[in-house]
């Protein structure tokens, strides 16, 4: 059998750390075991996919060094290999499943489901949906269909029995089907989700192994039954170890840096960063940490893939990038290193007219701007009791503007300004007096220095948010419950605000 592998990461925010430890294990696999390696692009989202998402995973990727041998930019003989660009053939095997009886039309409205959700949720149920729409009969769903009523596909899951299949990491893996749900295959307007168009695809592109995180396998018995219901061989299934951060949780962009772009702005090398990721589903022989990622493909035995979940530890990755610097770099290549990095000619003339006016020597430089070249601030409760209001205020004033500009999808200097002048508004801050220390000292560990807005968008939307995210935790962090009050509030901002 022909080894062929793949990773479908959406293209609906910034390109995820989980995103480069899928397609490394993939891409492992499939050099270990000379077969082929593609890249599937899964923009069926259209609300949230962008073209500027989609280039951003090409450049993370393309930065870590993982290759691949098939995707939307190369081509291949089992292509498109957009999901958007293959909704016609989603609806033909939706079709097939519906004539086949093991799909159905389901036309409960938004008001049902919420409905459904209370309910199962007061009898401690996990499911919503009740399947009330599941046995129609063609009469009824012809009448539904004439009034214009919306309505979804779903997949027909048997309501007894259990689904059992192997796992190549974690063995014999059995679900009780009465604990899974009729998954959505077909949205109301004509796209698949998921589900639909995973399995459709890795059929239609012989893919041979899915490996992939250990949060999809609570999905894998819904995709088990679509290829029985298609009467297809199903792929072997590989569940990598899930990321974890260091509270033990599952790794967060709420509590860490998850783009991949922070870390390559930030100063690592590409050659530490993969492996870092290589020790987080992987064990060598003789406990070896530090290895080219040649010999790991070389060596490579699935028997050695762990089974829990890995700390994400910024700590260790530290650790082994000092030691890819030291050992990989010689010391006259090192300011060669640094240039290519941020000392070039077109990132400090970016710095040039904050600086013009605000240096009487040179030598104020590097004190002036020190900020856009260091990881580490210097946080101090003095810093940050100049704003004079409660540390927690500052954590919901930090939180309330990464939403807000999550929401606008925008993190320039005019969209930060504005952001925080309505957050100063809805909290009931002063914005000059109050709030703006605050954001200085977040982002410069100071607070003076060049414009702030301009010095924001200078250094871009993944170290801003990461030093928002430290700061939050630095003054004493927004426990769960607190972060639920704060969405609610968020939500219903315009009645807080009026």
């Amino acid at each position: 059998m022909d080894v062929r592998v793949r990773i479908a990461p959406s293209p609906t925010g910034d390109p995820h750390v989980g995103t480069a430890y899928m397609a490394l294990f993939n891409l492992i696999y499939a050099r270990a075991n000379k077969g082929k390696f593609i890249l599937r692009i899964e923009d069926t989202d259209q609300s949230r996919s962008r073209p500027e998402y989609e280039d951003n995973i090409y450049k993370a990727l393309e930065w870590c060094g993982i290759d691949w041998d098939e995707g939307p930019d190369k081509g291949g003989e089992y292509g498109p290999y957009r999901q958007s660009e293959r909704t016609e053939i989603y609806q033909e095997y939706c079709q097939k499943l519906l004539d086949k009886g093991m799909a159905y039309k389901c036309f409960a409205t938004a008001e049902e489901l919420k409905e459904m959700r209370e309910v199962a949720s007061k009898l401690g149920k996990k499911q919503g949906y009740d399947r009330r729409y599941r046995n129609l009969s063609d009469e009824e769903i012809n009448e539904r269909l004439a009034r214009g009523e919306s309505y979804v596909v779903r997949l027909k899951i048997p309501l007894t029995g259990e689904c059992a299949y192997e796992d190549a990491v974690k063995g014999r893996i059995t679900v009780p089907w009465a604990d899974v749900d009729d998954q959505v295959l077909l949205k109301s307007d004509g796209f698949p989700t998921y589900h639909l168009a995973n399995v459709v695809d890795d059929h239609l592109m012989k893919i041979s192994h899915v490996i992939r995180g250990d949060e999809w396998m609570s999905s894998t018995p819904k995709h088990v039954y679509l290829y029985v219901a298609f009467g297809w061989q199903p792929p072997t299934f590989m569940h990598m170890p899930l990321l974890l951060g260091v509270d033990g949780k599952k790794l967060s962009k709420r509590k860490n840096p998850t783009s991949i772009f922070f870390y390559r702005d930030s100063g690592f090398l590409k050659e530490a960063f993969i492996n870092f990721l290589t020790l987080m589903g992987y064990s060598m022989p003789e406990d070896r940490e530090i290895y080219p990622l040649e010999d790991l493909i070389e060596q490579f035995d699935v028997k050695r893939i762990g089974v829990s979940g890995a700390v994400f530890d910024v700590r260790k990755l530290e650790w082994l990038n000092q030691h890819y610097l030291i050992n990989n770099i010689p010391q006259e290549k090192l300011w060669d290193r640094l240039q290519e990095w941020s000392f070039n000619d077109q990132f400090m003339q970016k710095l040039m007219p904050l600086a013009h006016t605000r240096i009487k020597t040179f030598g104020e430089f590097i004190e002036l701007c020190d900020f856009f070249f260091i990881n580490n601030l210097p946080y101090s409760e003095e810093l940050f009791s100049a704003s004079k209001i409660e540390p927690q205020k500052m954590c919901e004033a930090i939180q309330f503007i990464i939403w807000g500009l999550e929401e606008k999808e925008d993190w320039g200097s005019k969209a930060l300004f504005e952001t925080s002048k309505e957050i100063a508004s809805l909290l009931e801050i002063n914005h000059k007096k109050n709030l703006m220390p605050t954001l200085f000292a977040s982002l410069m560990g100071k607070l003076k220095g060049p414009p702030f807005f301009d010095s924001a968008e200078i250094l871009g939307k993944d170290r801003v948010r990461a030093r928002f995210l430290q700061t939050i935790e630095f003054l004493g962090g927004i426990s769960n419950k607190q972060m639920h009050s704060l969405k609610k509030q968020w939500d219903s901002r315009e009645a807080v605000a009026q």
